[in-house]
């Protein structure tokens, strides 16, 4: 059994191409609730959607079979939550990871309405709203591959091991 391991968004450290960048509020406020900042230099890390593209490439050259969700809390006061489906490389779309260019990349979004709900006192996936379960649904949908576990909170004990 191989797992991938994810946030429900995502971060960089340092330069280079991150399609999903939020450099808005909304990114601030990932970076802030999410505690994205550098382990030993404090630096603030890039914050953005989850990039559905790179995630299915690194399921591919992986070989994936399970998914573990981390920091689904984070995003609990959105009222809307996005993912990157697809790029547009020089107004032509793909669903693929341009590693040939140097073009400006914009990401393709399907949105989703947010969840606005506090997950870290949920314990069994019955209690999870029904928002976020479409936001895992669609993530399993696309990667043809399970959410198995997913984390609600930063504690050990804020973990749902989901029963299929």
């Amino acid at each position: 059994m191989v797992s991938g391991i994810f946030k429900a968004y995502c971060t960089r450290v340092g330069s280079g191409p991150f399609p999903t960048e939020l450099n808005d509020e909304t990114g601030e406020e990932l970076r802030k609730l999410g505690f994205e900042f550098g382990a030993t230099t404090g630096r603030p890390r890039r914050t953005g959607w989850l990039d559905l593209v790179a995630l299915k490439y690194a399921i591919m050259i992986n070989g994936v079979d399970q998914l573990i969700m981390m920091k689904s809390d984070v995003m609990d006061t959105f009222e809307t939550v996005k993912v990157a489906t697809g790029y547009k490389v020089n107004g032509i779309e793909s669903n693929e990871v341009p590693f040939d260019t140097f073009a400006e990349i914009e990401p393709v979004y399907k949105e989703f309405k947010g969840w606005k709900r506090d997950l870290t006192k949920i314990t069994d996936e019955s209690e999870l709203p029904f928002e976020f379960m479409n936001y895992v649904r669609f993530i399993e949908k696309e990667t043809g591959v399970p959410v198995r576990i997913i984390s609600v909170g930063p504690d050990r004990d804020q973990t749902i091991i989901r029963s299929n």
